[in-house]
């Protein structure tokens, strides 16, 4: 076990509410707790998982009325002894009480630093201690029940098993160069090329989960298009369900981008609504609009708005031009009123989705919606057979794997001598053990769990 000094943060948000809470997590945490505690008994002779009601002190002086928590490890988040001191939620309260274990012995704890300590300790692997961070800052249901399915080890099994069977291989290889009396390789390349391509395929299937987990986790960056008065705004606001922007007759109302998360089908939409696109004279519209257009490039889905009661012209062209490689969804809004375009005309000309739309009657809003969820989940969003990737990091390592055990094929094509096979495969077991940590080292470590609690 990583034997430590004793660390103690709140870990409820710091501002005013009815509870707050202090955790304390070290060898000296319960005797630390106990210096500051008066209750009926003393903690270090209360059992593990019980529950103490008294007063924090400080100079005989109550600081505030607590429930404490004692988890003795290695029955713990940590696996070390644990104190969570439940206190009125006040800041200076918090406050209070930290400086007051802080002066007992214990110290501040870094950013992440207690699951830093269970991962250490064995509690959970990388994969898991990355999934809780996912966990805290899911924005959408989808996203936090593929985080829980990564924290009861889901990844684990599937890194673990394939590195046995990587593990395994090697030994067999290195085997039968120690001894070959007793090993035979004769038909041994074309049986790990067997393996090898079922292992490339389990990793395949994880790497292709990842375009679909970026967007599970982060949620899909939607960027409202349009001329000014197309009906962009009301748009913002039909999705929103609320008045998120101001509409108006007059063209060019939105001179700034507007942001609103919103979810649709499980899946979060981090909407951008923009400035009309037109030519225009005015300074400021036009700096919205360079803005609208420079917000093309790190969209991941553009929902193109044309007034479909108008014919189109130069300026509907002029954004069209600038979209046509993106994910482009055309809703030919105002379909409430006498159109001059349809669908099939917008169709035949861009090879894009066209929905007819209005913010009105909310005609085509549920259609808009079954076609993003298509758009990046083949119409189906599930993370009930389906694990996500989320995590850049993890899919590189996944990526480093694959490239390793494609150069084991790759010498097997050229019947090269086996001892090449182990290298390769070797680097396939050491990059699918920085997944679970197994082979990750110290700097790298840190700079994760450091990043842990800063939404990073």
């Amino acid at each position: 076990m990583y034997h430590s000094d004793t660390i103690c943060a709140i870990a409820t948000s710091l501002n005013s509410s009815g509870i707050g809470i202090i955790r304390v997590s070290g060898e000296e945490s319960i005797s630390i707790v106990d210096s500051i505690f008066r209750g009926k008994n003393r903690l270090v002779d209360c059992d593990s998982h019980t529950i103490q009601y008294g007063h924090i002190v400080s100079d005989s002086e109550i600081v505030d009325e607590v429930l404490v928590m004692i988890m003795k490890g290695p029955r713990s988040y940590t696996t070390e002894d644990t104190i969570e001191i439940d206190c009125h939620g006040g800041i200076l309260v918090l406050k209070k009480v930290l400086k007051l274990l802080i002066n007992a012995g214990a110290r501040i704890a870094e950013p992440g630093e207690f699951t830093k300590r269970a991962f250490l300790n064995g509690r959970i692997d990388l994969s898991e201690a990355e999934s809780i961070m996912d966990l805290i800052s899911s924005n959408s249901e989808l996203a936090m029940k593929n985080s829980i399915k990564q924290l009861s080890g889901s990844l684990n099994k599937i890194i673990v098993d394939l590195r046995d069977k990587i593990l395994y291989e090697t030994a067999y290889i290195e085997s039968a160069l120690d001894d070959p009396e007793h090993y035979d390789l004769t038909d041994y390349p074309e049986s790990l090329q067997s393996k090898v391509n079922d292992m490339i395929a389990s990793i395949d299937e994880l790497i292709k989960s990842f375009d679909s987990g970026h967007i599970l986790k982060e949620g899909i960056n939607t960027l409202i298009l349009g001329k000014p008065n197309a009906g962009k705004s009301s748009l913002l606001n039909t999705l929103s369900r609320r008045e998120r922007a101001i509409v108006t007759d007059i063209p060019g109302t939105t001179r700034d981008t507007l942001e609103e998360q919103i979810t649709i089908n499980g899946i979060s939409l981090n909407i951008i609504d923009t400035a009309g696109i037109r030519q225009t004279d005015d300074i400021v519209e036009k700096i919205g609009v360079d803005k609208a257009i420079d917000s093309i490039e790190d969209a991941d889905l553009i929902l193109f708005v044309l007034d479909s009661s108008r014919p189109l012209d130069s300026d509907d062209e002029f954004i069209i031009d600038k979209i046509l490689d993106k994910k482009v969804i055309i809703l030919l809004n105002k379909s409430d009123l006498d159109t001059v375009i349809s669908e099939e005309e917008i169709y035949k000309k861009y090879n894009k989705s066209v929905i007819s739309f209005s913010s009105v009657s909310m005609d085509g809003l549920s259609t808009l919606e079954s076609t993003i969820t298509d758009m990046f989940f083949s119409g189906e969003v599930s993370t009930d057979n389906t694990l996500y990737i989320t995590n850049s990091r993890q899919a590189g390592c996944l990526t480093n794997a694959k490239n390793s055990l494609s150069n084991v094929l790759v010498s097997i094509e050229n019947m090269m001598p086996e001892d090449f096979f182990s290298i390769d495969l070797m680097d396939a077991y050491n990059y699918l053990g920085e997944i679970t940590g197994e082979t990750i080292d110290d700097d790298l470590a840190n700079k994760i769990f450091s990043e842990f609690c800063m939404g990073k």
